[in-house]
C-alpha cells in the first residue's frame, strides 16, 4: 500500500492584486510573478499525497488487469486460439486497450479519485467500453475465441480494480480521519452559511475538505471577531480573488452571502482559470442531489430545474422485486442465526420471543412491525416511570442505559440482530429492505410539514439513519436523513446504503 500521509501546505501569504488574463494553453516555469503568486502553476497546487495516490491507483488497476489475463492464461480457461502469437496478441490487446479505455474515461483525474460514485461510474464505463470493443473486433475478424476474453477476463479485471480502489480508498478515509490528506478550502458566505459548511465537513472528514479560511461580506465573524467556528476569517468579498490564488487553497466553496452577485460568481470563475482552484457553488438545495437536480438553459442562463420525487415506474418494480427476493435469500441464510437468537431469548427470563408493534408505513398506512424481544415482558407499563430520564430530543424514547434490556437485548440491540424480523415485514410489502425509520403513531401525530414527507415511501430495514449514527443522531439529523432519501432515492443510493450498513452492524456504534 502506498504511503498517503503527507499533509497539505498552505502555500504563500497574500500580497497585492494585479489583473491576470485567463490563458489556459500557455506554459509557466515555477517562479512567482510580482505578486508572489503562481497564477497558472497548475500543478504546483497538487499535493504530494495527492499525486501519490493517483500513481496507487493507476498501479492497483494496471495489476488487477494483468492479473486477471495472467491468471486465465495459466489456468487454461484464454487459450481459445490454435497458436501463442495468437494468444499473445490478443492479451496484449486486451491489457493495453482496457487501460486505454480506463485512461480515455479520466477515470485516473486526481479530481474524482477517493470520493463520491463518478469514480467507479468512469471506470465501469471504461470496462464496458473495452469489453465492447474487443468484442465488435472479434465478430469483424471472425475470431469467436474472444468470447472468453470479452466475459470473462475483462469483467475480472473490472471487479479486481473495483476492489483495488475500494481498499486505496478505505485506507484514504482512515488518514482523513485523522486529520491528514485533506484539501485547504476558502469559504465565501454569511456566517449562517458557513458555520453550517464547517459542522458539515467536521463530521464527514472522508470527502477530504478542511476549511482553512473564510471570506464574509464584512470581512470579519461575529460581534467583530476575526474567526467563525474556529476558522480564521481571512478577507471580505474583494478579496476572495487573491486570496483564494495566494492563500495555498485548492477548492473555494461559495455559499449564500449577502451582496455576492451572478456577476461576483462570474468575474471569480473567470480569475481562478488556470490557477488550479475548483469552485464549487451551494446552489441552497443542499438536500437534493441525483435525478432530482437537471440544468434548463434559458437563453444562455442555465437554471437548477428541480423535479418531482418519482416513485413509480420500472425503477420501483425493480426495488420491489430486490426487496422480496433479498428478503427471501437473508431469511433462508440466516436460517440458523433467527432460530439460535429464539433460544437465547427463552434462556434470559423466558417470555415470547417476538415483540410486535405498530408502525406507520408508506401513505400514513398502519402495520406491525415485528422485532426480536430486548426488553423485559412488562416494558411498555415501565416507560411512564422512566419519561424524565429520556437522553432524545423530539418524539423518541432513547436512553443509553435503559434498566427494561435484557441481558440478550444489548447485544441484539448492539448489532441491530433484533431487528432481523423485520424481513418478514419485507417480504409482506409493508417495508423495504432501505428506507426511513418506521415511525410511531404517536411520532406522526406530532410531525411537522416536511417530517410528513417520509411516508412518501415504505419504510425500511435500513436506511441513511442506520449508517450515519444510528441512536446517536439528534432528532432533527435523523429527520434530516430520511427526507434526504426521500428526495434523492435511487436504486444506486439504496445499492450503497446496504453496503455500508454491513460496516455499521459489525462495528456496533451508536446502537442502543
Amino acid at each position: 500500500m502506498v504511503a498517503l500521509s503527507s499533509e497539505i501546505g498552505q502555500g504563500p501569504s497574500p500580497s497585492r492584486a494585479v489583473p491576470i488574463p485567463a490563458q489556459r494553453e500557455t506554459t509557466y516555469d515555477s517562479t512567482t510573478d510580482d505578486t508572489g503568486v503562481r497564477p497558472f502553476e497548475v500543478r504546483g497546487r497538487v499535493p504530494r499525497w495527492e499525486r501519490r495516490y493517483q500513481r496507487a491507483v493507476i498501479a492497483s488497476d494496471t495489476l488487477a488487469v494483468v492479473l486477471a489475463v495472467s491468471v486465465g492464461l495459466a489456468t487454461g480457461l484464454l487459450w481459445t486460439f490454435d497458436t501463442r502469437s495468437a494468444i499473445a496478441l490478443v492479451a496484449g490487446a486486451t491489457v493495453v486497450g482496457t487501460l486505454y479505455a480506463v485512461f480515455a474515461t479520466r477515470s485516473w483525474d486526481s479530481r474524482i479519485l477517493g470520493q463520491g460514485s463518478e469514480e467507479f461510474s468512469r471506470l465501469l464505463r471504461a470496462i464496458i467500453a473495452s469489453a465492447v470493443i474487443l468484442g465488435m473486433v472479434g465478430l469483424l475478424v471472425g475470431a469467436p475465441g474472444t468470447r472468453q476474453w470479452v466475459f470473462g477476463a475483462i469483467p475480472v479485471a473490472g471487479l479486481l480494480a473495483i476492489a483495488g480502489r475500494y481498499l486505496l480508498r478505505q485506507r484514504l478515509h482512515g488518514l482523513r480521519r485523522e486529520g491528514r490528506c485533506l484539501h485547504p478550502v476558502l469559504v465565501v458566505g454569511d456566517e449562517e452559511a458557513v458555520v453550517d459548511l464547517v459542522r458539515r465537513t467536521v463530521k464527514d472528514p472522508y470527502h477530504g475538505w478542511r476549511i482553512t479560511g473564510v471570506c464574509t461580506p464584512s470581512g470579519t465573524g461575529p460581534a467583530e471577531s476575526v474567526e467563525i467556528e474556529g476558522v480564521p476569517v481571512v478577507g471580505d468579498l474583494e478579496a476572495v480573488n487573491l486570496t483564494a490564488r495566494s492563500g495555498g487553497y485548492r477548492v473555494v466553496a461559495v455559499a449564500p452571502a449577502t451582496g455576492w452577485s451572478n456577476r461576483r460568481l462570474h468575474q471569480l470563475s473567470w480569475d481562478l482559470e488556470g490557477s488550479g482552484v475548483e469552485l464549487v457553488v451551494q446552489p441552497g438545495l443542499m438536500e437534493f442531489a441525483g435525478p432530482r437536480l437537471h440544468v434548463a438553459p434559458v437563453d444562455g442562463l442555465p437554471l437548477l430545474k428541480l423535479t418531482e420525487p418519482v416513485f413509480t415506474g420500472v425503477p420501483k418494480i425493480v426495488k420491489g422485486c430486490i426487496d422480496r427476493a433479498g428478503a427471501a435469500a437473508l431469511v433462508l441464510l440466516l436460517a440458523p442465526v433467527l432460530l439460535a437468537i429464539a433460544v437465547m431469548i427463552k434462556l434470559d427470563g423466558g417470555g415470547p420471543v417476538f415483540f410486535s408493534q405498530v408502525r406507520v408505513g408508506r401513505k400514513g398506512q398502519e402495520f406491525k412491525v415485528l422485532k426480536f424481544r430486548t426488553m423485559v415482558v412488562d416494558a411498555e407499563r415501565l416507560l411512564a416511570d422512566l419519561a424524565r430520564d429520556n437522553e432524545a430530543a423530539g418524539p423518541l424514547f432513547k436512553m443509553r442505559n435503559d434498566p427494561r434490556i435484557t441481558r440478550t437485548g444489548a447485544m441484539l440491540r448492539k448489532y441491530s440482530l433484533d431487528e432481523l424480523p423485520q424481513l418478514f415485514n419485507v417480504l409482506a410489502g409493508s417495508m423495504s429492505l432501505v428506507g426511513p425509520r418506521p415511525p410511531l403513531p404517536a411520532e406522526v401525530a406530532t410531525y411537522s410539514r416536511d417530517a410528513l414527507r417520509k411516508l412518501l415511501v415504505k419504510p425500511g430495514l435500513t436506511g441513511l439513519w442506520q449508517v450515519s449514527g444510528r441512536s446517536d443522531l439528534s432528532w432533527e439529523e435523523s429527520v434530516r436523513l430520511d427526507l434526504r432519501y426521500v428526495e434523492s432515492w435511487t436504486l444506486a443510493l439504496d445499492a450503497l446504503i446496504l453496503w455500508k450498513t454491513v460496516g455499521a452492524v459489525t462495528r456496533g456504534t451508536g446502537a442502543y
